[in-house]
């Protein structure tokens, strides 16, 4: 049986070779795991922004991309996106597509916690009106895709690392959703 409450862990070329209590891998020396980041489109075309809540591990407080996860051992991403879009944020996703498969990172936030992730970029759309959980997003906002990019350029102290890393790479493929980034 697959526990959602682990984390998939990593060796330095992004091989499988473990699985972790989530609970326990986010700390100062937080070894490399497998995550997804995922930015939800509107069917007109805004990106949801969210604001993570203030009881998260890390970067409690600052806004991000729609939402972020850890596909459980043996999950599908796919299948983790859906299930974290419903468990964060209420609504059924579409269209799940890879715009950046190879993003990795690793930041410290201001408590010495340590993200340490391979991170694979996602888009989606949804139809469904978003119904937050509370333990998970403070606040949420859909804005211009382009409002986006202004934010990161000129405010990237409010978002969380990870998102100003990926809105750059991901910019062509940020204001046209439906296209293609190519590899």
């Amino acid at each position: 049986m697959r526990s959602i409450d682990s984390v998939v862990l990593l060796n330095d070329d992004g091989t499988p070779h473990g699985s972790a209590a989530k609970v326990s891998v986010h700390h100062a020396e937080t070894p490399l795991h497998l995550a997804f980041s995922c930015y939800l489109f509107s069917r007109d075309g805004q990106v949801l922004i969210t604001r993570r809540a203030l009881t998260k591990l890390t970067w409690p407080g600052v806004w991000s991309n729609s939402f972020c996860g850890h596909p459980a051992p043996g999950e599908r991403m796919e299948d983790a996106i859906a299930r974290h879009a419903f468990n964060e944020l209420g609504v059924t996703v579409e269209d799940v597509r890879p715009v950046l498969e190879d993003f990795r990172y690793r930041a410290t936030d201001s408590h010495g916690v340590v993200e340490n992730e391979i991170c694979p970029v996602y888009f989606a759309t949804t139809p469904d009106a978003v119904y937050a959980n509370p333990d998970e997003v403070a606040e949420w906002a859909w804005i211009a895709p382009y409002g986006l990019m202004r934010t990161v350029a000129s405010t990237p102290q409010i978002l969380s690392p990870w998102s100003v890393m990926q809105v750059p790479r991901v910019l062509d493929a940020l204001t046209h959703p439906r296209m293609e980034l190519a590899a």
